[in-house]
Formats: structure tokens, sequence, C-alpha cells
């Protein structure tokens, strides 16, 4: 009786082939390794402070977690979180927040971006410094001036309300419009990343394309519209997808300029999660709290990514 060759998956070692390839990147590590150990520090860091908490908090996720002692709950943390109105109300916020400041902010900086773009050199250098310069500044000042604009006495926004004979506006302590401020600051904060980036992009759209399409008779729109913004897709989808992150992990603005209120009006996520964890001590909900952020940033993420590299690709 013939018995067929053993094979090497079925004798649980490695084929020929997969040897020679992992030698073969032992080989290509090994040529680089002076890259390697300057990366290490970094890698340390970030394991340290980035995958260890991450995974730790996953695991107290399903636990009752105290300083001294906890208790396995399963998942009665991710029951509680959404069986918890003040989590629904968080989150319909954010979405508010991010279906608004995400697609007018990633507008706002392809519009900069085009009439930056036929300037000269300098002028260029200019206004990419200019736009730049509030991303490098800290959220804490930025919320503290808005919060001055929009002050009940002596705010900015009031004082040019008073030109019309509008009534002044408690634009933070009403529950009206206080979300709407903060959406109205962040969309008049400059997208200087988008900015940068997406001049950058235009910056490698050959010359001879909008020259071919002049001589069809396109017009200054029609070549804006029919090939910078098609060309421009894999760098809207990059932008999109930060603005996206950012969106959905407002916090700064939140407890500096409103702290979540008046009442719910202005609880966001990241900022619920925070006062679960270190105003109440539940940890484990708090956990569970972030792990179902995450798990919906990454749903849009995927949905966003699909949307717009289909087109991309078309």
């Amino acid at each position: 009786m013939k018995t067929s060759p053993t094979t090497a998956h079925e004798t649980g070692k490695p084929s020929a082939k997969l040897r020679s390839r992992q030698k073969s990147l032992l080989r290509e590590m090994w040529k680089q390794r002076a890259a390697y150990l300057f990366l290490l520090p970094k890698m340390i860091l970030f394991i340290a402070f980035i995958v260890l908490p991450v995974i730790w908090a996953f695991v107290i996720s399903f636990q009752e977690f105290g300083i001294f002692e906890s208790e396995w709950v399963g998942i009665d943390n991710y029951v509680a979180t959404f069986q918890n109105e003040a989590f629904m109300i968080a989150l319909w916020n954010t979405l508010k927040y991010t279906l608004v400041t995400v697609p007018v902010s990633i507008l706002l900086a392809l519009t900069l971006a085009t009439l930056i773009h036929p300037l000269g050199r300098i002028s260029q250098s200019f206004f990419r410094g200019a736009f730049y310069l509030p991303t490098v500044t800290s959220m804490v000042i930025i919320a503290m001036v808005w919060r001055w604009v929009y002050n009940y006495r002596f705010g900015l926004f009031n004082y040019f309300l008073s030109f019309f004979n509008i009534p002044a506006q408690d634009w933070l302590n009403q529950s009206d419009t206080a979300l709407w401020a903060l959406i109205i600051m962040s969309i008049l904060i400059p997208p200087g990343v988008g900015i940068i980036m997406y001049l950058a992009a235009m910056g490698s759209i050959p010359e001879s394309l909008y020259e071919a399409a002049k001589i069809d008779g396109a017009g200054s729109f029609q070549r804006w519209w029919q090939i910078t913004v098609p060309l421009l897709k894999p760098t809207t989808l990059y932008l999109t997808m930060l603005s996206l992150i950012g969106s959905f992990q407002v916090f700064t603005q939140v407890i500096l300029m409103t702290g979540g209120g008046p009442g719910d009006a202005t609880e966001t996520l990241v900022h619920l999660i925070y006062k679960t964890g270190f105003r109440d001590l539940e940890f484990g909900l708090a956990s569970a709290q972030a792990i179902v952020l995450f798990v919906i940033t990454l749903i849009f993420g995927l949905i966003q990514y699909r949307l717009l590299y289909r087109k991309s690709e078309d």
C-alpha cells in the first residue's frame, strides 16, 4: 500500500520557499541594522506608551477595575455603555460635530489652496506660513481666545450683533447655541495642514494636462473640476481620514469652553470617557467606551476609504 508523501504543511515545518524568504528577510534586516537601531528608541516608546496601554484598556474593559482589586464582568461594561443615555447623547453630539466640521474643513482647504496656487513663489510661501501658524498654536490658547469672542458682555460676536440691533446671545451657556459655537470655532480655525498638502499635490500635476484642456476650450472652472479635483482625490482621502479621527477625538475645546454643558448639549465621547474614568473612577466602563469609540471611528474610516479610494481609482 502506497502512502502519499508528507507535505511541509502536514509536518508543521516551513517549506523550502518560505525558509528562503525568511532568510532573505533576515539578511536584509541585518544589512539595515543601523537604521533599525535608530528606530529602536522610538519603537520602545511607542510600544510602552501606545501599544501596551491600548491592550491593557481592552483587557480592563471586561472588568470592574479597581486600584487594589478587580472583578471580571464580561461584556457588562459594553452593555452598560449602550444603555447609558449620556453615552448616546455624547455620540450624537460627536456625530453632528463630525458631519459638519469635516466636509467644511476639507472644502475650505481645497478652496484656499486653489486660490493660493496661481500666486508667485514668495506669495505662496507667505500664505503657507500664515495659514499654517495657527496649527502649531496650542488649542488651549485658541480656546481661551474664543471664550472671549463668545463672551456675553463684551464678546466680539455680540459686539457685531449690536450693529444690527440683535440682542446679545450667551453662546456657550445656551443649549441651542453651545454646540454650534464649538463647530463655528473649529471651522474658522484655518486648515493649515490641508492647505499645505493640497498645494504640494497641485504642484505635482503636469501643466500639459491644463494646456491640452485649454486648447480643447475648457474654461478655468472646467479645468479645475475635471483635472485638479480628480487628481487630488488621494490627498482628499488622507485629509478626510485625519479630520475624521480628529473630530471624533474633540476634547480640549469642550473641557475649556463648556465642560460638556449646559446640561449635555456639548458632551462628546472623549469628554465623557474622561469624566467616567477620572471623575467617577469607573475605569472598566471608561475603557469599554473608549473601545466602542475606536470601533465607530474605524467603521467610518473604512466607509470613507472605500468610497474615496474607489473613486480615485476610477
